[in-house]
């Protein structure tokens, strides 16, 4: 589908000006803002998306920022704005937490940064919850599984190199399927400092404790919660590859 994009310029004026200065900013505010968003080489901002700051569609919305849909060039982007009242005074950390996950191939490509701004690649797609409500008929074991094996390994990634997410215990949000592959997204609580427990947290929220739990069990049938959890234990207590394969085969992956 064609995106309509608007020139940043009309973001000065209400009501688009909420969305470069969510939930509150002053005309200077704004107009630094836009200033900086030059430099960052964005032209254009589409109103599209699942979340709504008054009547207008952005793509997300959180305690750090808000995100929505740029032209950088001619290349649609993400772009994720600080918001006002966020604890943040920038965007530098998680702009490096970034960094560090892409180097594993995880999360959506970091492009550039600034005080306020996040310009990273656009992940088409459904939130997780949204995917798995969609998902019936032929090829669904098959896909499910793919898609979850595929997320998994991510976290694995992600615990190799001493990383934790934060939270992953809620998929629904942190998980975008695309056409072609699941990505995580939204690092702003990740840590370095804190003991990773990426595997442990998504596998507990796929197949033991939350609404998806019950989903994911209608599609395939999975080996009981005792198992899941004692091959979790043993993974907790040494993240080899091994006793990850381990906790795969249990999970019939």
């Amino acid at each position: 589908m064609a995106h309509s994009f608007i020139s940043i310029k009309k973001f000065s004026e209400e009501p688009y000006s909420k969305i470069l200065g969510y939930p509150s900013a002053t005309n200077r505010q704004i107009k630094a803002r836009i200033k900086e968003l030059e430099k960052l080489k964005i032209k254009s901002i589409c109103l599209t998306g699942p979340t709504l700051i008054g009547s207008l569609e952005i793509l997300g919305k959180g305690y750090v920022g808000v995100v929505v849909l740029v032209k950088r060039g001619n290349k649609e982007v993400a772009l994720k704005i600080r918001r006002t009242d966020s604890q943040r005074q920038n965007m530098k950390n998680e702009s490096i937490l970034l960094k560090l996950v892409n180097s594993v191939n995880v999360g959506p490509k970091i492009i550039d940064a600034s005080k306020n701004f996040l310009v990273m690649e656009y992940v088409e797609g459904d939130k997780f919850s949204d995917w798995i409500e969609m998902l019936k008929g032929v090829g669904s074991v098959k896909k499910l599984k793919t898609t979850i094996k595929n997320i998994l390994e991510d976290c694995f990634r992600l615990d190799q190199i001493e990383f934790d997410h934060g939270e992953l215990s809620n998929i629904s949000k942190h998980v975008i399927v695309g056409k072609n592959k699941a990505t995580l997204i939204d690092f702003e609580s990740s840590s370095t400092k804190r003991r990773p427990s990426n595997v442990t947290s998504i596998t507990q929220a796929f197949f033991i404790g939350s609404g998806i739990a019950k989903q994911t069990q209608k599609i395939y049938k999975n080996s009981s919660k005792e198992k899941i959890i004692l091959a979790l234990k043993k993974y907790k207590q040494e993240k080899t590859r091994e006793n990850f394969e381990n906790l795969l085969k249990i999970l019939k992956l």
